[in-house]
């Protein structure tokens, strides 16, 4: 069975080797299992613009080209609507090669291949989408767009569309679904945490605006001010790593934050099983692996309700959900800190949970959709 993949997320051609994202690049590989061949229909770079990149350690077609574009200004219209037709048509071209299409979605290629499936009813099809797919949050109009596409059966046939969550008044074809990290032979014991002793806070991510990291060191004050021993560890860089630094400086937490930037999965494991809590505001996401793997480790998850997480999290059961109210934030995670009873029973909860998806589990599930 010949698997052709449609993705903006691009291969990045280095001194003749070949390069993806590396979670991109693991998850692929699963998939590529279970076909005889697997091509890819994609952006091409020649650099890796600081992405971070594994060479691809399993068998591919040759890629299939296609040229990137965006409609954020006014002057890249014409062009972006020069690159859409070319692009359209190449993968037209593309889908009717394959056995098995799976489309990346969302992004600016899935969009043309939403609508390029369409004239493929008979073909057996598959699309990841990444982001949030909860009916009612605000998204770009290219999204709602593949959304509509992807769950509308008339329009799209054959196809099983994975998605992040679980949500009512779907079609029939939207399937829950989810990603892992560890495997079963990672389910080791861990240790249970003291909340007698300094209470330890971890942020895993890029330091971005989407991500809220200033917040987080925001809420670290106010439970310093409280009377609280806290330590947060930031492991992740990014732009706004100088803004969380001037704070810092400015509100004296020298010794309580700990800027530890890009550190390897194993220093990271450590520190799940380390910390008593993750603290993530995010704005959006699909699936946050970090929480996954946080909760994995009985790290406790306090996150903001976007996307999958209240679920995730059952809806508070497993984890404190954060509203972006600091005071009704700091007061949630001060009621959990006083109660150790409470936290221990979020912990075993949140590791129990998790530790139903691991890569054996997904591994099973991607090969029940390529049969």
């Amino acid at each position: 069975m010949k698997l052709v993949v449609v993705s903006s997320a691009p291969i990045v051609v280095l001194n003749g080797k070949k390069y993806m994202y590396g979670p991109y690049q693991k998850e692929m590989k699963i998939w590529a299992k279970y076909t005889d061949e697997i091509q890819f229909c994609c952006p091409i770079w020649r650099e890796d613009k600081g992405l971070l990149i594994d060479e691809i350690s399993f068998p591919i077609s040759n890629t299939i080209e296609l040229k990137e574009f965006n409609i954020k200004s006014i002057t890249n219209i014409p062009l972006a609507i020069y690159y859409s037709i070319i692009n359209f048509f190449i993968i037209l071209k593309t889908v009717h090669s394959a056995d098995h299409l799976h489309l990346r979605c969302p992004g600016n290629m899935a969009l043309l291949a939403c609508i390029a499936q369409i004239f493929y009813p008979k073909k057996t099809k598959t699309a990841k989408y990444a982001g949030n797919w909860d009916p009612k949050s605000s998204q770009p109009w290219s999204y709602r767009i593949q959304k509509w596409i992807l769950s509308n059966t008339f329009l799209t046939k054959n196809m099983q569309v994975l998605v992040y969550g679980e949500w009512p008044n779907q079609t029939k074809n939207i399937k829950p679904f989810f990603t892992a990290t560890y495997s079963e032979s990672d389910n080791k014991e861990v240790e249970s945490r003291d909340l007698s002793k300094r209470i330890r806070f971890l942020f895993v991510g890029m330091l971005s605006e989407g991500k809220q990291p200033l917040y987080v060191t925001q809420i670290i004050k106010q439970l310093i001010l409280k009377g609280f021993d806290v330590q947060l560890d930031y492991f992740g860089d990014g732009k706004m790593r100088e803004e969380v630094e001037r704070f810092c400086s400015e509100n004296d937490l020298k010794g309580k934050v700990f800027l530890q930037g890009n550190q390897p999965k194993d220093k990271v494991e450590v520190a799940y099983q380390e910390s008593h809590f993750l603290l993530l505001p995010s704005k959006s996401e699909g699936w946050p692996k970090v929480v996954a793997e946080a909760m994995f480790w009985g790290c406790v998850p306090v996150v903001t309700s976007v996307s999958c997480v209240p679920y995730m999290l059952d809806y508070g059961k497993r984890g404190i959900l954060l509203t972006n109210d600091i005071e009704k934030d700091v007061n949630s995670i001060v009621s959990i800190m006083n109660d150790s009873v409470m936290f221990t029973k979020m912990s075993n909860e949140a590791q129990s949970w998790s530790r139903k998806f691991t890569t054996d589990q997904f591994e099973t599930e991607i090969s029940k959709l390529l049969k």
